[in-house]
């Protein structure tokens, strides 16, 4: 089904919201997704049907189209166009950032990531392609850059993370950590805020050795070894919540 199929084409895209064009147009197809309009397998209108119907760039509609893939609602395939992947539920989970503002709290989203993210280095490790497991170690990459600012930090290491899940292949494990956000990343405010830069740089590097430890799982494809690097990895992020670094 079109989006500009019949009498009902969407207006063109107002230049006047801040939320931006691109914003808007993901939202505007989220929604139609959202409605039942768009359902899963639907292949979306070509990018110049797109470009067309709602007055956009063909910039704009590749940066919405990368979203939607990132939020796991569609799906591109070479040659053929992008297709819906499932209607996300009416009733949806998150956990913004004021559901996790206590260290209490930070440990419990923390066992709830275990019991998860285990699972997705497992099959990340079983079903990755190479391209899926370069990705990885892409974030991996850019996670070791990430030390100038604690933000940059924060965001490399929930990118990290997320090519994990990506590369897991199931789309509701990717859904799911997307649902949790940057959130997802446990790091009091306090410690980002007043961190010496030497405990900073510490805390930096003992994080990227635990991930490159499930990277390398998941390279050599040892489902048994990236389970238990990822369980690892965020028991000991667990820990440092209220432990110093030593």
């Amino acid at each position: 089904m079109s989006a500009d199929s019949g009498a009902g084409a969407p207006p063109p895209i107002s230049r006047s919201d801040p939320g931006g064009l691109t914003l808007q147009l993901v939202r505007r197809l989220s929604e139609s997704i959202q409605s039942g309009e768009l359902r899963a397998g639907d292949r979306l209108p070509t990018e110049s049907e797109l470009v067309r119907s709602h007055g956009v760039s063909r910039t704009v509609v590749r940066e919405a189209m990368s979203r939607l893939n990132a939020q796991g609602l569609v799906e591109t395939q070479h040659g053929r166009g992008s297709f819906v992947l499932a209607s996300p539920s009416a009733v949806s989970f998150s956990v913004g950032p004021a559901d996790a503002r206590s260290i209490d709290e930070l440990a419990e989203l923390l066992e709830f990531r275990i019991a998860f993210e285990t699972e997705a280095a497992a099959l990340a490790s079983i079903r990755a392609d190479s391209g899926r497991i370069g990705a990885v170690g892409h974030a991996l990459t850019r996670f070791a850059e990430a030390t100038a600012r604690p933000s940059d930090s924060v965001k490399a290491d929930f990118d990290f993370h997320r090519s994990v899940a990506v590369a897991s292949g199931n789309r509701y494990l990717l859904q799911l950590l997307d649902s949790l956000g940057r959130t997802a990343i446990a790091t009091p405010r306090a410690r980002l805020a007043t961190a010496g830069d030497e405990e900073a740089v510490r805390h930096h590097r003992l994080v990227g050795e635990e991930h490159a430890t499930i990277y390398e799982a998941i390279a050599r494809r040892d489902a048994t070894d990236a389970r238990a690097a990822m369980r690892v990895h965020l028991a000991n992020s667990k820990q440092r919540l209220t432990r110093p670094l030593t």
